[in-house]
């Protein structure tokens, strides 16, 4: 991050520019056979007005160095650049396999090029294909072997300045019956590829992907044929105290959070391609993925255009075989109208995948619209009806009205109530697709943005992944099949504002709820339709002043579903700090000096709900093969904060105690075990 220029033996190779996409270099031809090889890559991390997506102000950090994988890769003179994997007539039950091979290089012998593939279903091989043919390429006069370097996160490897490669498409017979690719049900096949000539084995490689499709139509947008409404928030990469620089461990995590902890069925990758590791989770979570070019409203001259529209040919050659990503975003985020620009982007695009859409984020709605969905952000309320018959809101509160967990009881409320009336109003609509809203989690700014402390509070969750109360509204919208929800805004707690604590704010999936005060019923509840008449699990917002009618103690909240007690939460009234809680998200990590794990700091009550006002300065200790990401006291902000531990090289037990000034200490364990010795 952002330009990456790269010296082989003090010949300079070339420079990258941009620091989103994966690139590669060509070693060979300046190695010493006979002596040391060094390699450098010297990184400029300013903000080059150059590369995208710099040039004018931006609204988030993008930071620096080498944050992302490098490997060393060791391939014949004719290799497997790329694999694209191609499913069609899925909506008809005889799905039809295409795999598209990619080769450079040159076929070191005399005899016919042949590629394999095995279709497989776990460990299982349940389908073959094979095609041998003639290379149209000569035979390389120097070295039997060639070295690339790819640096960046990049399983396809393409190179900085890419040759044209070759194409040879593997067509499968008929195929045995498969299972499909869903939200619910997301379940992924992987195509092995092997490229031989004669018997020589010179290359293989793998790919995961799954069959479904997926399309948006005037209906909305459709999952296999299934109308899906869209619910999902953006997502920045940004964590606390190393900016972009955490692995795959971490990286998946996110994913897990917004479909799981969520349950949102989409997320943006705002506003740049992520980090491949947090697309193979949404691949195995069921997370749909709109994944979008880098920019941010600026767009730049001829030079800094022809980057963008590389940067559309990298993302799209690096993630085509994500069953998640259903959209690609191909248009600077909010910028003005760029006819031959977009046309470009669009028309590569559209070359690369012609199996997915094209979508292009924009701020105002009579702009050009050149591809094929309609996205646009949209901040009012109420949102502006449809324009197209396929519509999709890709931005809304957000920085409209940013709130920190610790705000008051008002704006927290309101919080949560904003994002239920965008989404009851995107439910009313079969032409709105869906939403999604900015953003999953706070982020890092400028100086020129965010609320004077260089982060933007425009999370529904804060920087260290803990939700806040508007996190509730999205948890609550799954079937209660899946899981019971029961969120309560704001937090159990007396008030100073005009007339006191006089509302509460429940997000359920419950049908019926009944509130206790202590042991006596304080009220019956049911879910405000009036208000939320389109959302399937409305949130319930309740009156408590004539209820409480100035009395005070533990609350007590039973949800119902079809006449059955099926959920309790209880809620303290003493308001005081009970418990100190240390909760690491693993227990392993692998000693590869990369692997990072969060560990959750929190101050709660005795039922084991967050203190909003706890902010005691925890003393931190770590002992063992492990480094701590964070600060140390760290002070709690709303009641939480996290830490993350890094392993590292050694195998053995990192301890980490965390001492409280009144509530004393706790220690979590983490095994560092020794990498495996393929990732060796």
């Amino acid at each position: 991050m952002t330009a990456s220029t790269v010296w082989l033996n003090g010949i300079r190779l070339g420079e990258y520019r941009g620091g989103f996409t994966p690139f590669s270099f060509e070693l060979t031809p300046h190695l010493d056979p006979l002596g040391d090889n060094v390699l450098a890559v010297e990184v400029d991390s300013t903000e080059r007005p150059d590369i995208p997506p710099f040039g004018d102000q931006l609204d988030y950090l993008t930071f620096g160095g080498i944050y992302r994988e490098v490997s060393l890769r060791l391939v014949s003179t004719c290799f497997l650049e790329n694999i694209r994997v191609r499913t069609l007539a899925v909506p008809s039950g005889r799905p039809r396999l295409e795999i598209d091979c990619f080769l450079n290089g040159s076929n070191p012998r005399s005899e016919p090029l042949r590629l394999e593939a095995e279709l497989c279903d776990g460990e299982h091989v349940i389908a073959r294909a094979s095609q041998s043919f003639e290379s149209a390429r000569t035979r390389p006069e120097h070295p039997t072997t060639e070295i690339a370097t790819s640096i960046a996160s990049s399983a396809q490897h393409p190179t900085a300045a890419p040759s044209i490669p070759e194409i040879q498409t593997l067509r499968f017979g008929r195929l045995p019956t498969v299972k499909l690719w869903d939200i619910d049900h997301a379940k992924l096949y992987c195509v092995r590829v092997r490229l031989f000539t004669g018997t020589q084995l010179l290359d293989e490689d793998t790919r995961r992907f799954g069959f479904r499709t997926a399309q948006f139509t005037e209906h909305g947008f459709e999952l296999n044929g299934r109308v899906l409404k869209l619910r999902g928030l953006n997502r920045h990469q940004t964590f606390p105290f190393v900016g972009a620089a955490m692995p795959a461990r971490v990286q998946r995590r996110d994913a897990q959070i917004l479909r799981q902890q969520f349950k949102c069925n989409i997320v943006r990758t705002s506003h740049y391609p992520q980090s491949r590791h947090f697309l193979d989770a949404c691949d195995e979570l069921g997370l749909l993925v709109l994944e979008e070019i880098p920019g941010w409203q600026h767009i730049g001259d001829e030079a800094w255009q022809a980057l963008a529209v590389d940067n559309v040919r990298r993302m799209i050659q690096r993630d085509w075989n994500h069953p998640a990503v259903v959209l690609w975003g191909v248009r600077i985020n909010e910028s003005s109208d760029n006819h031959p620009f977009y046309s470009r982007t669009n028309l590569v695009a559209h070359q690369l995948d012609p199996t997915r859409q094209t979508g292009g984020i924009r701020a105002f709605r009579d702009s050009e619209l050149l591809e094929d969905v309609f996205t646009i952000n949209d901040f009012g309320y109420p949102l502006q009806p449809p324009n197209h018959p396929r519509y999709l809101n890709t931005e809304f509160i957000g920085h409209t009205y940013n709130t920190r967990s610790t705000d008051s009881a008002d704006r927290i409320i309101e919080h949560t109530l904003r994002h239920a009336r965008v989404h009851d109003q995107l439910a009313s609509d079969p032409q709105y697709a869906g939403g999604i809203a900015w953003c999953a989690f706070d982020y890092n700014t400028h100086a020129y943005f965010g609320s004077g402390d260089r982060i933007c509070y425009h999370g529904v969750a804060d920087i260290f992944r803990e939700p806040k109360p508007a996190a509730g509204f999205y948890r609550s919208q799954c079937d209660p099949a899946q899981e019971v929800v029961l969120e309560l805004a704001p937090a159990w707690a007396p008030s100073d504002e005009a007339g006191g604590l006089s509302r509460l704010v429940v997000c359920s999936n419950c049908e019926h709820l009944r509130l206790y005060l202590g042991s006596k019923l304080l009220l019956e509840a049911d879910p405000d339709r009036r208000q939320f008449p389109h959302l399937a699990h409305p949130p319930y917002v309740i009156d408590l002043g004539a209820a409480l009618d100035g009395n005070w103690g533990d609350l007590r909240i039973e949800g119902y579903i079809a006449g059955r007690q099926v959920i309790v939460r209880n809620y303290s009234g003493k308001g005081l700090d009970q418990r100190l809680l240390l909760q690491p998200d693993d227990s392993q990590l692998l000693a590869d000096g990369a692997d990072t794990t969060r560990v959750v700091l929190r101050v709660t009550d005795e039922f084991g709900n967050s203190r909003p006002l706890a902010n005691s300065a925890i003393r931190l200790e770590l002992n063992g093969p492990a480094e701590l990401l964070g600060d140390n006291p760290f002070v709690l902000v709303g009641g939480v904060g996290a830490v993350w531990i890094r392993a590292g090289e050694c195998p053995g037990t990192a301890r980490l105690k965390a001492t409280h000034p009144l509530l004393g200490e706790q220690t979590v364990e983490i095994r560092i075990v020794a990498t495996p010795q393929e990732f060796v």
